[in-house]
Protein backbone atom coordinates (compact mmCIF):
# COMPACT_ATOMS: atom_id res chain seq x y z
CA UNK A 1 0.00 0.00 0.00
CA UNK A 2 1.33 3.36 -0.87
CA UNK A 3 1.90 5.58 1.87
CA UNK A 4 -0.79 8.49 1.05
CA UNK A 5 2.00 11.34 2.37
CA UNK A 6 3.80 10.59 -0.69
CA UNK A 7 7.69 10.85 1.06
CA UNK A 8 7.61 7.35 2.25
CA UNK A 9 7.00 8.12 6.31
CA UNK A 10 4.06 7.60 7.53
CA UNK A 11 1.18 10.27 8.65
CA UNK A 12 0.93 11.26 11.95
CA UNK A 13 -2.52 11.93 12.95
CA UNK A 14 -4.04 14.63 15.28
CA UNK A 15 -7.50 13.95 16.98
CA UNK A 16 -10.03 17.48 16.82
CA UNK A 17 -9.59 18.85 20.05
CA UNK A 18 -13.73 19.18 19.66
CA UNK A 19 -13.58 15.56 19.52
CA UNK A 20 -14.51 13.87 22.87
CA UNK A 21 -13.95 9.75 22.87
CA UNK A 22 -17.45 8.75 23.70
CA UNK A 23 -18.80 11.23 21.44
CA UNK A 24 -19.47 11.04 17.82
CA UNK A 25 -17.64 13.60 15.93
CA UNK A 26 -14.19 12.12 15.89
CA UNK A 27 -12.52 13.82 13.03
CA UNK A 28 -8.61 13.52 12.91
CA UNK A 29 -6.15 15.65 10.35
CA UNK A 30 -2.40 14.77 9.39
CA UNK A 31 -0.30 17.17 7.40
CA UNK A 32 2.08 16.10 4.59
CA UNK A 33 4.37 18.67 2.39
CA UNK A 34 1.71 19.16 -0.13
CA UNK A 35 -1.64 17.77 1.39
CA UNK A 36 -3.69 17.73 4.52
CA UNK A 37 -5.25 14.17 4.85
CA UNK A 38 -8.76 14.25 6.98
CA UNK A 39 -10.42 11.23 8.14
CA UNK A 40 -12.97 9.13 10.28
CA UNK A 41 -11.04 7.86 13.82
CA UNK A 42 -13.55 5.36 14.15
CA UNK A 43 -12.71 3.97 10.75
CA UNK A 44 -9.05 5.12 10.76
CA UNK A 45 -8.57 2.15 7.94
CA UNK A 46 -11.32 3.75 6.12
CA UNK A 47 -11.91 6.18 3.30
CA UNK A 48 -9.93 9.82 3.36
CA UNK A 49 -10.40 13.30 2.76
CA UNK A 50 -7.10 15.02 1.07
CA UNK A 51 -6.87 18.82 0.00
CA UNK A 52 -3.96 21.11 -1.36
CA UNK A 53 -3.11 24.07 1.20
CA UNK A 54 -5.13 26.36 -0.52
CA UNK A 55 -8.21 24.30 -0.19
CA UNK A 56 -8.03 23.43 3.65
CA UNK A 57 -7.18 27.31 4.04
CA UNK A 58 -10.43 28.44 2.66
CA UNK A 59 -12.40 25.55 4.18
CA UNK A 60 -10.74 26.27 7.74
CA UNK A 61 -11.72 30.19 7.05
CA UNK A 62 -15.46 29.01 6.23
CA UNK A 63 -15.61 26.91 9.23
CA UNK A 64 -14.73 29.35 11.62
CA UNK A 65 -16.88 32.29 10.55
CA UNK A 66 -19.68 29.73 10.84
Amino acid sequence: MTNPSGNGSALEWFKSSYSTNDGPECVEVAFAPRTIHVRDSKHAQGPQLAFGPSQWAAFVSYATDH
